[in-house]
């Protein structure tokens, strides 16, 4: 079968068509045309080559004095091709003046120099290629927007035509990156012994934590199966099965609230490994990071990484995923300033809070005086009262709580905090957990404002030691901080009824710069222990059938000790392209209302299709579209 195409140069195989341009008769989809090199492929050295031929997409267009300069763009860059009429054919210069931006073409010509005008900015920029024979495959109509690296549309736009999108450079490096980390992972994993196995997508729903996405079953009337949150209880099954060694670059679904470092589903570095301990995982992990640092950024990691326990964390930074490139760290005060004058501070110790202090050390000449007036603001934000700031001066501390402080408590918070002149102290006084969580928030935005972190910097921590549950107020009942088949100390296991809020787990989270990058534990695999967990979490033995029956079952049958972890690929790569946002590094993303602009998904269904699952809609759809990506 012949393929039709817009010609000019090349053999004809059918009878003119058009006043100025030939439509022509060509044999196959590319006409007489094979690429033989990719747009940023050309070099010097191939200046003299007469029978190059490139294809992709017009970038630009420029007629200078006759000249035609077209930008010939794929996935590997652009070179220019000039259509001179010295050189190139009437017929080619006639539909070379026909083209438009992104129309798809192939071009046919011999690589020359540019000369005396070198484009250093690009690799090709010393050559360029002289048109001789010029196919359109496609014509492209008016864009909705420019396609360019810099690009003046809103994101709404730009992801309702996530297609066009896609030919910016940026977002084809982007994913070409997460390409590369994909293969470092693999490649790693595979050479030491894990097999990438695959768990099903359609399972059975087991709330806890987020809601699952629900999938109805037609065969099976009223049923539903759930898409995975992750593959926890089948990589689990692997070991008892005796696949010692997994890993897979797996799908996962979540239906919860959404911002920029989430999606309702998002990819992650799955593994779990049998006859392992703690640090048997952080020696895999620490050894994948590292090999895609080294092949993403050229750079070599420092390991083992640091260690720090969750009661550390939050003590020495208010939060348990640190960003440890600058310090501020979080001071105890209480024992200082609870008996100070300030009725503030004395209320809160005698209620048993805490008040606590960090020092932006040469921060009070740095911040303006609208950046100071906006730490008050912020803290009210975070959920505390306020906060308190000390100016320290030569001779003195400038603060309205300084007339509330002894000469020997001044004497004393200068040496807690290790103040000097052109310091600023801030203090937050209120309950535990609250006044470390806003003064740790209050401590990353002022990082922001002083330019404290070093973007070139990497500091990676592994934080242990979580807590294996949490008290939920709403549910008036303990739930697991993790998951429920995370293993607990072994020493703190008789708190596990009397004070389970003591209780410690055996998991562990990766962060990097303040963000967590996965997230893992040591599970557990005794049947006698998990169904005392399940009793603590207030889930019944029938309830535990109900759920988990056949994953406790196979527990039952000789089930090895086993540890893994799960590392965020869509957050890895953002953070190795420098993106703002996960959407950057996905090739067709959702938005903060987990819709698909491009496609107009999530979408109503016919009444028939719900008959047949045997599902009714109750209320009004909801047929209003996201308009904003954020």
């Amino acid at each position: 079968m012949g393929y039709r195409a817009e010609g000019a140069g090349a053999e004809r195989h059918g009878p003119a068509q058009g006043e100025q341009v030939r439509e022509v008769e060509v044999n196959g989809f590319l006409g007489n045309l094979k690429r033989t090199h990719r747009s940023g492929e050309l070099r010097a050295e191939h200046i003299g080559q007469q029978q190059v031929v490139l294809m992709g997409w017009v970038a630009a267009l420029r007629n200078h004095g006759g000249c035609i300069f077209v930008d010939l763009r794929d996935r590997s860059g652009w070179s220019q091709v000039r259509f001179d009429p010295r050189v190139s054919s009437a017929e080619v210069l006639q539909l070379a003046e026909k083209l438009r931006l992104e129309d798809v073409v192939g071009v046919k010509g011999e690589v020359v120099s540019r000369g005396a005008n070198v484009n250093p900015r690009i690799p090709t920029g010393e050559v360029e290629v002289e048109g001789l024979q010029l196919l359109r495959y496609s014509a492209a109509q008016p864009l909705p927007f420019r396609i360019a690296d810099e690009v003046d549309a809103q994101e709404p736009l730009r992801l309702k035509y996530r297609y066009l999108d896609l030919r910016r450079a940026p977002l084809q490096r982007n994913l070409v990156l997460r390409h590369r980390t994909n293969q470092v992972a693999r490649n790693y994993l595979s050479q030491r012994g894990f097999l990438e196995l695959e768990t099903p997508m359609l399972g059975k729903s087991t709330p806890e934590g987020a809601r699952d996405y629900l999938v109805p079953s037609r065969i099976k009337r009223g049923s539903f199966y759930a898409l995975p949150q992750s593959p926890q209880l089948f990589k689990q099954l692997f070991m008892i099965a005796g696949l010692d060694r997994y890993f897979q670059i797996c799908r996962c679904f979540r239906d919860e609230d959404l911002r920029a470092d989430r999606q309702p589903e998002f990819t992650q570095i799955d593994v779990e490994m049998s006859f392992a301990e703690q640090e048997d995982v952080f020696e895999v992990i620490e050894g994948l990071v590292a090999a895609i640092w080294q092949e993403v950024r050229g750079v070599e990691l420092p390991r083992p990484f640091l260690r720090m326990p969750h009661a550390e964390a939050l003590a020495r930074f208010g939060t348990d995923k640190p960003d440890l490139r600058f310090g501020m760290e979080l001071v105890e005060l209480t024992d200082l300033l609870g008996s100070c004058e300030l009725k503030a501070f004395a209320d809160t110790a005698a209620a048993g809070g805490q008040i606590v202090g960090l020092n932006a050390r040469a921060a009070s000449d740095a911040l303006s005086r609208k950046a100071l007036d906006g730490l008050a603001e912020k803290a009210v934000s975070f959920g505390a009262k306020g906060v308190s700031t000390i100016k320290v001066l030569p001779d003195r501390l400038q603060s309205p709580i300084d007339k509330f402080l002894g000469d020997e408590q001044r004497l004393a918070l200068r040496r807690r905090l290790g103040l000097q002149p052109g310091d600023l102290a801030l203090i937050v006084a209120d309950r535990a957990s609250l006044a470390r969580d806003v003064l740790g928030r209050l401590r990353l935005h002022l990082g922001e404002l002083l330019g404290c972190p070093d973007a070139t910097t990497d500091r990676f921590l592994w934080v242990t030691d979580f807590p294996l549950l949490e008290w939920s107020e709403e549910e008036r009942r303990w739930s697991s901080a993790h998951h429920p088949f995370t293993s607990p100390h072994p020493e703190d296991l008789p708190l596990l009824e009397s004070d389970p809020g003591r209780v410690r787990s055996h998991a562990y989270d990766l962060v990097l710069n303040g963000m967590e990058l996965g997230s893992g534990s040591i599970r557990i695999h005794d049947p006698e222990l998990q169904a005392r967990i399940f009793a603590r979490l207030g889930i019944s033995a029938e309830e535990a059938a109900a759920r988990f029956g056949f994953f406790l079952e196979a527990l039952a049958y000789g089930t090895p000790p086993h540890a893994g972890i799960a590392l965020g690929m869509d957050r890895l790569v953002m953070i190795l392209a420098g993106a703002a946002s996960l959407r950057d590094v996905i090739a067709f993303p959702k938005t903060t209302r987990a819709s698909c602009l491009m496609s107009d998904s999530p979408g109503e269904v016919s009444g028939a299709q719900l008959t047949e699952l045997g599902i009714a809609v109750s209320g009004e759809a909801d047929t209003g579209r996201a308009r904003s990506a954020d």
